[in-house]
C-alpha cells in the first residue's frame, strides 16, 4: 500500500462483495418499483446535471446495488447500456438471499415483474424464484431452507434436479 492509500478503509458495504451496477432506462422509477417490489432501501441518489440520476445505491435485503439511468450524457459517455438498448437481452442476472421468496414473488409480480419460474424448492437447497424486472433485468431471489453437501448436490442433480 502507498502512503497515501495506507489509512484508507474500505466501507463495510462494499468489503466482502462486487457491487452489481446496473444501467436503466428510468432510474428514478426503477427505484420506486424495487421499493415496493423487493422492499429496497434508497441508500443515496446523486442527479446528473441535465436531469436524470447520475448514480444510485439502494439495499435489497443485505445486498446492496447500484444504478443509474443508461439514458445520461455522462452514462452514454462511458457506453453504458440498458437491456432495452441491447434489444432486451441481457447478459447478468442477480441474485439475492431474502427471508420469504414467496412473499417477495408475490409483492413484485404485484409491482411488474414478469415471474419467469415461479417459487419453488430447488436441488441446491434454496427456495428459489426467477423473475424479470420492467427493465429487463434477470433477478433470482432465493430463501436458504436447508445446507446440501457437494455429494448430495451432485447426486440431486444428476437425479433431475
Amino acid at each position: 500500500m502507498t502512503e497515501r492509500t495506507a489509512h484508507i478503509e474500505i466501507p463495510d458495504r462494499y468489503r466482502y462483495a462486487v457491487i452489481p451496477h446496473i444501467m436503466v432506462d428510468d432510474a428514478a422509477a426503477a427505484i420506486d418499483f424495487y421499493r415496493q417490489a423487493f422492499g429496497a432501501r434508497e441508500d443515496f441518489r446523486l442527479g446528473a446535471p441535465g436531469g436524470g440520476v447520475l448514480h444510485a445505491e439502494i439495499t435489497i435485503g443485505r445486498s446492496a446495488l447500484m444504478l443509474g439511468d443508461a439514458s445520461v450524457e455522462e452514462a452514454e459517455a462511458a457506453s453504458f447500456a440498458s437491456p432495452s438498448s441491447l434489444g432486451g437481452g441481457t447478459s447478468v442476472t442477480l441474485h439475492v438471499f431474502v427471508p420469504d421468496v414467496d412473499d417477495l414473488a408475490e409483492r413484485a409480480e404485484a409491482a411488474g415483474a414478469e415471474i419467469l419460474q415461479p417459487p419453488k424448492d430447488m436441488f441446491h437447497g434454496d427456495r428459489t424464484v426467477i423473475l424479470k424486472d420492467p427493465w429487463g433485468h434477470m433477478w433470482v431471489f432465493l430463501t436458504h431452507v436447508e445446507d446440501v453437501p457437494q455429494d448430495a448436490l451432485r447426486r440431486r442433480l444428476a437425479a433431475g434436479g
